[in-house]
């Protein structure tokens, strides 16, 4: 009785297809209606997919015995055999050790800088000072990595950079900062806070502009000082936005930036400056071992992989703000 109530509830063959047609037809009257909005999803579209997805045909490099001549296809197998002769290399752990430290170094002074200079912004209230600064603090963020590492190799030299002077006219011994492996770690992550904090800024100044002014109306007729505001207004409303970027940092945590930390490199700091990036650079390009640099990239690609779904999951267990 219920299977033939349940047949005659559900829509004949026919009907289906014409309710496909209609949904398709639908569609596609909207597609043309709004077709500028989806020709700017198209284009950013296009370039993940040429850029980022095309290229992991690549991966299967990590199980072969590349050769140039043979070619991605044409060379033969090799199983996990550079998988385990990255787990068998003495240095690599070294290099992944150095990157997780650099890297969380980076997050626990980097990720706070954004979200506290927007907060002080936020409470200025001379326009033109406001601006001033927030233009002062954006502008490092056009400045090239190459300019970058050029300021701080000339500014830190123990010859003639600006803190050597300072050091001699207080009757004290300059000190060889980029020759010292203790100083890099330091150097890499307060040179970026200064280059990027600004630019970080932004999106923090943005969620606060959303914010309902009647709060702090409300707040200031409580009797609420500006640190109260900063706690009970500005920071609830920044939540969901500080997630969302945590997430997607953490999940980068192993990516660290290759092209500053290889020009800031010397013989002397190499002990604490060597990454897996500038690593796989060196045994990939350099010593042409490119299966064995796809498998260390591989590696890491799978552990960054793994840290943002783990991350996801648990901001969307403790809060309900997540990627997903």
């Amino acid at each position: 009785m219920e299977a033939t109530r349940s047949k005659a509830a559900s829509p004949h063959p026919p009907e289906l297809a014409a309710r496909r047609k209609r949904a398709g037809s639908q569609a596609g009257r909207k597609i043309r209606k709004h077709w500028q909005f989806y020709l700017l999803v198209f284009l950013p579209l296009l370039y993940i997919v040429i850029f980022k997805y095309v290229p992991m045909f690549g991966v299967i490099i990590a199980f072969k015995e590349y050769n140039v001549v043979q070619g991605i296809l044409g060379s033969p197998w090799a199983g996990l055999k550079y998988f385990k002769q990255l787990f068998d290399t003495p240095f690599f752990w070294q290099y992944f050790k150095n990157t997780l430290e650099i890297s969380l170094y980076g997050m626990a002074i980097g990720f706070p800088a954004p979200i506290i200079l927007a907060l002080a912004l936020n409470e200025i209230r001379n326009g033109l000072f406001k601006k001033s600064v927030q233009m002062i603090t954006y502008a490092p963020y056009f400045i090239s990595t190459v300019v970058i590492v050029s300021i701080l190799i000339v500014n830190l030299s123990p010859n003639v950079g600006l803190l050597s002077n300072i050091f001699r006219s207080l009757g004290m011994e300059p000190i060889d900062f980029m020759g010292k492996a203790g100083y890099f770690k330091t150097i890499y992550v307060l040179s970026d806070v200064w280059q990027f904090t600004g630019y970080g800024a932004i999106i923090y100044i943005a969620a606060l502009s959303g914010v309902n002014p009647d709060l702090y109306e409300a707040a200031k007729v409580d009797g609420a000082s500006r640190f109260q505001k900063i706690v009970h207004i500005d920071l609830p409303s920044l939540v969901p936005v500080i997630v969302i970027m945590l997430i997607l940092n953490l999940g980068q945590i192993m990516g660290l930036g290759f092209e500053k930390i290889y020009l800031m490199q010397n013989p002397l700091n190499l002990n604490t400056s060597e990454v897996i990036s500038t690593y796989v650079y060196k045994i990939g390009l350099l010593g042409a071992n490119f299966s064995f640099s796809a498998a260390i990239g591989l590696f890491n690609s799978v552990i960054n992989f793994v840290l943002l779904i783990l991350v996801n999951f648990i901001a969307k267990k403790i809060s309900s703000n997540s990627l997903w």
